[in-house]
């Protein structure tokens, strides 16, 4: 649980740290549709090199970023093995045991997933929530969403719930841990027996975890309040959000990096043998 990314801040100092939160916020999303594009070897490689290039730029350790990956081990590992038992190649399987045929195709396929998996949640966490406090995603947000407030929709709002969401994440991962470890000196057991047993076996988790969120709630509500606070009307800001010359070289990049992509899915895929 300690592994989870989502709303956790890792304070250092570094190019992406300082990057604009509105354009952190479309970069991530670029970077997202760009590993969605890759689709040879030369173009996975290629997002892997990004990949690498990411984590040196946020000068975050290593091993901070590979924890984050921790948490969907069993989903990786489930999806790879679905690709290479149940993807069907053309020609002469690699192994043929009657019942179980792994050809080329499955396990290529199996790779480009694992390897897209691993950036887009390597590549999304820095871009996001380890490099952007939760202020200034809400302030980001805000401002990226500002046009939608001539139709009448609460952007502030809208934007203040997904912050509070990404920031309690790890508080209620570090409740639940506590309560796990509450429960299992008093004798729980949550690894032996049927997936059933062991599935009731976390109602006695559950319900002191929404107890707790909703303790948590209810005091961020009274903090809220004890501090005026009336949403985003007439709110003034400390920072001022404005773009620099790093930023707009940063979004160019990006932008570089995938039409790069694209012409090398275009113009190398006839000379790749997959």
């Amino acid at each position: 649980m300690k592994s989870i990314s989502l709303g956790q801040y890792y304070a250092v100092d570094s190019p992406i740290h300082r990057l604009d939160p509105r354009i952190k916020i479309v970069l991530a999303v670029l970077y997202i549709v760009i590993v969605f594009l890759c689709s040879n070897i030369a173009s996975m490689a290629l997002l892997l090199v990004s990949a690498l290039v990411i984590v040196l730029a946020s000068n975050i350790p290593i091993k901070i970023v590979l924890k984050s990956v921790k948490p969907i081990l069993f989903i990786i590992a489930f999806t790879a093995i679905i690709n290479i038992f149940w993807t069907k190649g053309e020609g002469a399987p690699l192994l043929d045991l009657g019942f179980i045929q792994i050809y080329s195709k499955g396990i290529v396929n199996a790779i480009f997933l694992v390897t897209r998996i691993f950036v887009l949640i390597v590549g999304s966490s820095i871009l996001l929530t380890y490099t952007t406090t939760p202020i200034s995603l809400t302030d980001g947000i805000e401002r990226l969403l500002g046009p939608l407030k001539k139709i009448g929709l609460p952007v502030h709002d809208f934007a203040m719930i997904m912050t509070i969401a990404l920031r309690f994440i790890p508080t209620l991962m570090e409740e639940a841990d506590k309560i796990m470890n509450a429960q299992k000196a008093r004798g729980a057991d949550f690894t032996n027996g049927s997936l059933i047993q062991r599935a009731k076996a976390l109602i006695p988790i559950l319900i002191p975890l929404f107890s707790s969120s909703i303790r948590h709630a209810l005091d961020l509500a009274t903090a809220m309040e004890c501090r005026c606070y009336r949403g985003g009307e007439g709110r003034t800001r400390m920072k001022i959000l404005k773009c620099r010359a790093s930023d707009i070289l940063a979004l160019v990049a990006v932008i570089a990096f995938g039409v790069a992509i694209v012409c090398i899915n275009i113009f190398a895929a006839p000379y790749l043998p997959f």
